[in-house]
């Protein structure tokens, strides 16, 4: 299905590509026709008199293939032959540099089919008829370089301002849900949202799946019932869902492994205790690992519950500045178990975070 919605979207590409330049050649044409008629008229009213059908045939002719070879070489020049880090200088230069070379193009195109049609004979270059038509090419080129650069300016302007509305939206439901619940990382969620929208077009499917899972996610960090234990198993179940939400950011850079001793799965622990950990160690421990990162959760059974989470990112440093995640965790189990709770930072002989916490079902 991925594969089909690509080629669909690259035919989609192609589509819209064709009819660009379709729309760009039917327009010229008519602009030509115009111009045509316009220099007819003042030719006439300069001679007196009507230069008669063929002349006017002839001066459409001109206008039309002239306006038609520019605009196409300046459209080539701007599909293939740009520079990626131009200036505007070098960009207007190109722009008028494309015209001249197209105007002169056509002008021999004209004067080949001149010949074909009337008999005449041909001969290579026509002076003249460049330099008056390099004026006319310049102020065309011109009024459409200042009407699409305005046209721009003005689209910029209004896509900031919808950028800017756009913000501020997003800046009042992030404050909202920090209201809610502040156990979310706002960064987090900015990386999923983004994640979802580059899906919406590539994966649809994977799109929804990994919306549902934040929902999930939010769902559970309400916590409308004001619960402060929940099951192994509840725990997980909502571990699970970040990881798999982290999985569309991280891809293949990063193997997650889950390991819970199924006598605890009904064993209490304090809510979003093992989420934000994991955040930690995806935000801070494996930031710079590259490729074959490895995260492992594992919940077993001792005389006690222990909770490690184990990666092979940046050591633990020797003065550690406790963050949000791991005070909010000092101060839950603080909480909740008073003295009866143990945290440990190891580096050796792997690097981990450990907790240990009493043994409680019901």
């Amino acid at each position: 299905m991925s594969t089909n919605f690509t080629q669909h979207q690259e035919k989609k590409g192609i589509r819209f590509i064709y009819a660009s330049w379709l729309k760009a050649n039917i327009y010229n044409l008519m602009l030509g026709a115009v111009i045509g008629l316009l220099l007819t008229l003042l030719i006439s009213a300069h001679k007196g008199q009507w230069i008669g059908w063929r002349s006017t045939f002839f001066q459409l002719l001109y206008s039309i293939v002239i306006s038609l070879s520019v605009t196409n070489v300046i459209y080539i020049n701007q599909k293939y032959l740009r520079l990626k880090k131009e200036t505007r200088l070098f960009s207007i230069l190109a722009y008028y540099t494309s015209a001249v070379i197209g105007m002169v193009i056509a002008i021999e195109l004209i004067y080949l089919l001149r010949a074909w049609l009337f008999k005449e004979q041909y001969y290579f270059f026509h002076w003249e008829d460049v330099r008056f038509s390099t004026i006319i090419v310049v102020i065309s080129c011109t009024i459409i370089y200042v009407y699409f650069f305005q046209k721009r300016g003005l689209n910029a302007k209004i896509q900031a301002r919808d950028m800017e509305v756009l913000r501020l939206s997003q800046m009042k439901t992030q404050a909202e849900l920090a209201a809610l619940q502040s156990k979310i990382n706002p960064h987090f969620l900015y990386n999923s949202l983004n994640a979802i929208a580059s899906l919406i077009h590539e994966n649809p499917d994977k799109a929804e799946s990994m919306t549902l899972k934040l929902s999930k996610l939010f769902r559970y960090s309400i916590n409308q019932n004001q619960e402060d234990l929940v099951t192994v198993k509840e725990e997980m179940e909502i571990v699970n869902t970040y990881l798999d939400i982290e999985k569309v950011r991280f891809e293949e850079r990063i193997n997650f492994t889950i390991e819970v001793d199924e006598e605890l799965l009904y064993a209490k622990i304090p809510r979003f205790l093992i989420q934000p950990l994991v955040e930690n160690a995806l935000k801070h421990g494996l930031k710079d690992v590259a490729d074959h990162a490895e995260l492992t959760v594992r919940v077993k059974k001792t005389e006690q519950v222990e909770i490690s989470i184990t990666d092979n990112g940046i050591p633990f440093p020797d003065e550690l500045e406790i963050g949000y995640g791991l005070q909010s965790t000092y101060d839950k189990l603080a909480l909740l178990y008073g003295n009866q709770y143990e945290v440990q930072l190891i580096n050796h002989p792997v690097k981990q975070i450990k907790i240990q916490i009493p043994l409680h079902y019901g």
